[in-house]
């Protein structure tokens, strides 16, 4: 098995990756490859959102509770 590569790595790569193909496409609206990309690259900005979220939060309860 492979080195996992961490949510910031995983949507730049990813952000790299759609705007190299879009720009090389000519009809980048219609394109089910670039489509299944963008979808990628939105779900690891979701994960990498939700994930500073949860470290927010908890650093906030911790003070709380301090």
């Amino acid at each position: 098995m492979g080195k996992r590569r961490t949510l910031e790595e995983d949507s730049v790569i990813l952000q790299k990756k759609f705007t190299e193909r879009r720009s090389q496409s000519d009809n980048a609206e219609g394109d089910p490859a670039i489509r299944s990309l963008r979808k990628r690259l939105k779900r690891a900005q979701r994960k990498l959102r939700n994930v500073e979220a949860k470290k927010c939060s908890m650093e906030s309860k911790k003070t709380k509770a301090s």
